[in-house]
């Protein structure tokens, strides 16, 4: 007997409270914006300018050390990671060190330079500086104007396909469960301050791609049922897609979450941020592709192809949400 997480035969109406659901989901993007503007987000090394040192040792990387040693420097936001490179001999245990911008100076000064050196040759006397880049202000600035249109090209992209593949309708459904997805993501970094750098974007671009897999599924079913049920009223008829994909939703969404939940436990504080985002983006993006998405569809309506000779009624139906 196999163990069902969700029957085969639901008959959830997902449009039930959609007064409640379409209206938290515009409370909380209203929220999400006024947080951005409020608060701000917590731009890291990338976004704000710095310095990344690159080090060579002869004994393994111990970032934890690194880390303990560099901290009573106080120089803000230090990101360390050891570098893996097949290249790379026995011999070569190489690291990477990223401090943030310090306050008026365009870069890391050599003393700040010297004193890190000298605090990680306390861990390893045979650890040395290969390299040390700085970005500056101008290099940050433009990191985050290609991280914006990065995201925005991908929606533009997106709505593109789905328009193609779709009525217009499913297109700006799954337009606003997108933004829907991107704000709400956004707003929370902007309330709990976490870091916000390229692996964020990284992260954001990967919850686009999440929510619009799990949207297109649900579309997808709802464009087979609207062939096979001509005169079934919308409503129901995106209901019964809904009902129809949500074993696979769940499965789909749980076994993801159980992944990512394990690597914010286990995983460390270099991917903690980025595991989070995509932590949160795939429950807003569960959550609305089945209450955003189809929400919009209802409202805008979508036309129904069968001749007119069969049903008076026929043509475009813009049924009301609250129905």
């Amino acid at each position: 007997m196999r163990l069902r997480i969700v029957p085969d035969d639901t008959k959830i109406d997902f449009f039930r409270a959609a007064r409640i659901t379409f209206g938290a989901s515009i409370v909380a993007m209203i929220a999400s914006v006024v947080l951005f503007f409020a608060m701000g987000l917590n731009f890291g090394i990338d976004f704000q300018g710095g310095t990344t040192i690159r080090t060579e040792a002869e004994s393994p990387v111990d970032v934890a050390a690194y880390r303990q040693a560099i901290a009573p420097l106080d120089l803000g936001d230090v990101i360390i990671t050891e570098v893996f490179d097949p290249s790379f001999g026995d011999d070569k245990n190489v690291a990477s060190v990223r401090i943030q911008a310090q306050e008026g100076a365009e870069a890391v000064s050599a003393e700040t330079i010297a004193a890190v050196e000298t605090a990680l040759q306390g861990v390893d006397p045979t650890i040395t500086f290969p390299s040390v880049e700085s970005v500056g202000p101008k290099v940050s600035g433009e990191l985050i104007q290609s991280a914006i249109f990065a995201v925005l090209g991908s929606l533009v992209a997106i709505l593109f396909y789905i328009w193609l593949r779709f009525e217009w309708q499913f297109a700006v459904g799954a337009i606003a469960a997108l933004v829907h997805d991107v704000v709400l993501t956004i707003g929370l970094f902007a309330a709990i301050q976490i870091k916000f750098d390229l692996a964020i974007i990284a992260a954001l671009l990967t919850i686009v791609g999440y929510s619009i897999n799990d949207t297109v599924v649900v579309f997808d079913r709802a464009r087979e049922n609207l062939r096979k049920y001509k005169t079934m009223p919308l409503r129901d008829l995106l209901n019964l897609s809904a009902n129809e994909t949500l074993s696979r939703t769940v499965m789909t969404s749980g076994t993801t979450l159980l992944a990512l939940l394990a690597l914010i436990v286990l995983g460390g504080d270099v991917i903690r941020g980025f595991v989070f985002a995509i932590f949160w983006g795939v429950l807003v993006g569960t959550y609305s592709s089945i209450y955003v998405a189809k929400n919009i569809v209802l409202m805008l309506g979508v036309k129904r192809d069968w001749d007119k000779k069969d049903d008076p009624k026929a043509g475009t139906q813009f049924a009301n949400i609250d129905a």
